[in-house]
């Protein structure tokens, strides 16, 4: 039986890497995709391989820092189907390695506006839609760098951290609701944003993005129960965040 059966589910970065597969994956097991990317080739590439596997989708290329196109796109969501049962927030950009001092104020408002606020453009504009499924799941996608203060990698890790801090006080809002948020430390992978990082790395030492894709349908699936806790994906397990006392 598939696991994701008529569900409908958002995935943005739909065009290539983790979430390319993991589009690809919660397709073959029943979903109707809503693919977003900026690369029409990629969501086309992508469209020709779910229905290869007889899923379905719906390609939608969008810029995410046009955040009145995000409005708009939980208006036409709520036109054609009335509800989101799936929000897999994927997008995301390094921005390059640098000192603090040395980044340019343009590239730092960059990261920030995909890696933060176009996520919170769309809590803001498909809330409504995943309170209306009768197992509403966002997922957020963030990185290791948000824990480790690592030098040089400062805006991501910043960015990404306050996207945790987004998808924790989104998951503590909806503790009564149906609606289910985790966040996900996918770990090193085989992208082409761990390339830009880490060019001299051998990537055949590394996890394809495929590899994470059966885990995501894990997460968006509406048996999936935990609310608010980050999912490391290289342990394969929950881990419960630390509030303030």
């Amino acid at each position: 039986m598939q696991k994701l059966k008529d569900r409908i589910a958002l995935v943005t970065g739909a065009s290539r890497g983790i979430g390319y597969h993991a589009a690809l994956a919660m397709a073959r097991e029943g979903a109707h995709v809503i693919a977003i990317a900026r690369t029409v080739g990629g969501l086309e590439e992508l469209d020709d391989a779910i229905k290869a596997e007889g899923g379905s989708a719906t390609l939608v290329p969008l810029d995410l820092a046009d955040f009145d196109a995000i409005d708009r796109l939980g208006a036409e969501i709520d036109k054609r189907w009335g509800r989101l049962d799936i929000l897999l927030a994927n997008a995301g950009m390094l921005g390059g390695l640098s000192p603090l001092g040395h980044v340019e104020p343009k590239t730092f408002a960059k990261v920030f506006d995909l890696n933060v606020t176009a996520n919170w453009r769309l809590i803001r504009s498909l809330d409504p839609l995943l309170r209306a499924s009768d197992a509403g799941r966002a997922i957020f996608v963030s990185s290791g760098a948000s824990h480790s203060a690592s030098p040089f990698w400062g805006v991501y890790a910043a960015s990404k951290a306050a996207l945790e801090t987004l998808a924790r006080v989104y998951a503590a809002e909806n503790e009564k609701t149906d609606i289910r948020v985790t966040i996900v430390d996918p770990g090193a992978t085989r992208t082409a944003m761990r390339a830009q990082a880490m060019p001299g790395e051998d990537p055949d030492t590394l996890p394809q993005p495929s590899e994470i894709a059966p885990d995501l349908v894990m997460l968006a699936s509406p048996q999936m129960r935990e609310n608010g806790k980050i999912y490391k994906f290289s342990e394969k397990k929950f881990l419960t965040p630390q509030r303030p006392a």
